[in-house]
């Protein structure tokens, strides 16, 4: 059985695809972005890291227009996202799928009918019922999970969960992939499954992905560019050799683990 399709694009590998322009978004008092500018090239996996509260899930909501931008410009394959219709906003999302964190399936539903759901919602006029369950084979198989379409999500381990999801995403041939927090609460083994998949879909497919994570792990091993994010802008933006050479000192910190000093609990009990 073939492998799913590479998204059919004629523009070139390496061009910009998505680009943060002079983005700012705040809640009430609460500055996320002061001034947010990045730039992802089609074909490539940018991982974005930052504290929690930095705004990496903020961000990837503001591209698919679950939330709105406060100012700036957010580009999808040069068309401003900010400036969308929803009908226009629907087929941005047809283009571009998000993993969600915790896999979010349907216990309800079977493994199989999970990975059709999104078929069914967007192709239920174009897509026979023999095309649907070709689709969901051929993306369970791609995961590494062929021949579970009637098991349910409650018998499924944690990560053969998050593969379930991924395989649900990978049946609409999206262009680009969001993956929120792919490893989180997995074990190494799983973890490293995680990786291999990101990597392994991004070759074979040339999906351009954009990775939010804390795992350093994860993130040197997907990656072809790394973003780091912090004070409503970027801190830096490069390959995973830039990142290793920084001196930056706020990257330095989240990279090797350091805690701020006003986290020491130590040193706070010794001064009170």
């Amino acid at each position: 059985m073939s492998q799913l399709a590479a998204p059919n694009v004629q523009k070139r590998m390496g061009e910009p695809f998505v680009r943060f322009v002079h983005v700012k978004k705040a809640f009430g008092p609460k500055i996320i972005y002061s001034d947010l500018n990045l730039e992802l090239r089609r074909g490539e996996t940018m991982t974005v890291m930052g504290a929690s509260g930095s705004g990496k899930s903020v961000m990837l909501k503001m591209l698919i227009g679950l939330m709105t931008a406060d100012e700036g410009q957010i580009l999808f394959d040069d068309r401003d996202v900010t400036r969308m219709s929803e009908e226009e906003l629907s087929d941005v999302r047809r283009r571009i799928a998000y993993l969600f964190q915790g896999a979010a399936l349907f216990d309800s539903l079977s493994v199989g009918e999970n990975v059709a759901y999104g078929l069914r919602e967007q192709f239920w006029n174009t897509m026979s019922e023999g095309e649907i369950q070709g689709r969901v084979e051929q993306s369970l198989e791609l995961v590494g999970l062929p021949g579970i379409q009637v098991m349910r999500p409650s018998d499924l381990s944690g990560g053969m969960r998050k593969r379930v999801g991924l395989a649900r995403t990978l049946a609409l041939q999206p262009e680009v992939i969001l993956y929120d927090e792919p490893t989180t609460g997995l074990d190494p083994v799983n973890t490293a499954r995680i990786n291999h998949l990101i990597v392994g879909i991004q070759r074979a497919l040339k999906l351009t992905s954009v990775v939010v994570t804390h795992d350093m792990g994860t993130a040197f091993t997907v990656s072809d560019r790394l973003t780091m994010i912090g004070r409503g802008r970027v801190l830096l933006v490069g390959t995973k050799e830039d990142f290793r050479a920084t001196s930056n000192p706020a990257v330095r910190d989240f990279i090797e683990g350091n805690a701020p000093e006003s986290e020491d609990v130590a040193a706070l009990l010794s001064s009170s």
